[in-house]
């Protein structure tokens, strides 16, 4: 657990590197273009961690002495990827991430004994995301997957996508104890409604239909 706190502390960093550029102190300029220098540092300081910290998250994941540990460094490689891999990469369209976070929920449900139960809606939009939107997107359905798994002991979870006008509409439901296993995870959940602001959107958190807890993701579609 040492070796994995470790690990994330320095996946932090990694994150406060990307998004908050101005927090470091200013260094000269370097003669080739500021913008094209700072990205091309990035990359490679980006494609370090992602070979040496990926590898050792990595380890952790198939050393884990139980379910949980495993899925949090799961979970920590996941995030280092989508920094180095969205950085690099053109931004996606909806769908496309949308594909992906089924892809992952699957994976992370299927290595915990769990089962994803995925319903999206045919017809859906499929805009442009930008880095930041794809971001969040990925970060709100993977935090509603750990609190299913870690702290509601879920074993099986919907994930539902709709969409009403140009509203985008995701639920996650687990089939835990309910919304008395809320207490504990403050920050957690903190952070959701921030992202889901930084989205334009809101979330909430309700009772499922058959019990357990139900994460109501809604945003609007980027134009």
């Amino acid at each position: 657990m040492i070796a994995l706190a470790l690990a994330i502390t320095a996946l932090a960093a990694v994150l406060a590197w990307r998004w908050w550029p101005r927090a470091r102190p200013p260094v000269p300029a370097p003669a080739e273009p500021a913008g094209a220098a700072l990205a091309a540092e990035r990359q490679r300081i980006y494609q370090d961690l992602h070979d040496d910290l990926g590898a050792k998250l990595l380890s952790l994941i198939h050393r884990a002495p139980d379910a949980a540990t495993a899925d949090l460094a799961r979970s920590a490689l996941q995030d280092l990827r989508d920094v180095v891999s969205r950085t690099r990469g053109e931004p996606g369209s909806l769908l496309d991430s949308l594909g992906e976070i089924e892809g992952e929920a699957r994976q992370r449900l299927e290595a915990s004994g769990g089962l994803l139960l995925w319903e999206q809606e045919d017809g859906i939009a499929d805009p442009r995301l930008d880095h930041a939107q794809a971001l969040q997107l990925y970060r709100i359905v993977r935090e509603a997957i750990s609190n299913a798994l870690r702290h509601a002991q879920a074993r099986h979870v919907r994930i539902r996508v709709r969409q009403r006008g140009a509203t985008l509409y995701l639920d996650v439901t687990d089939d835990g104890p309910g919304l008395a296993v809320e207490g504990g995870r403050g920050q957690g959940l903190a952070g959701m409604r921030q992202r889901a602001g930084e989205l334009g959107g809101a979330i909430d958190w309700t009772a499922g239909s058959v019990g357990g807890t139900k994460v109501v993701l809604q945003f609007p579609l980027p134009r």
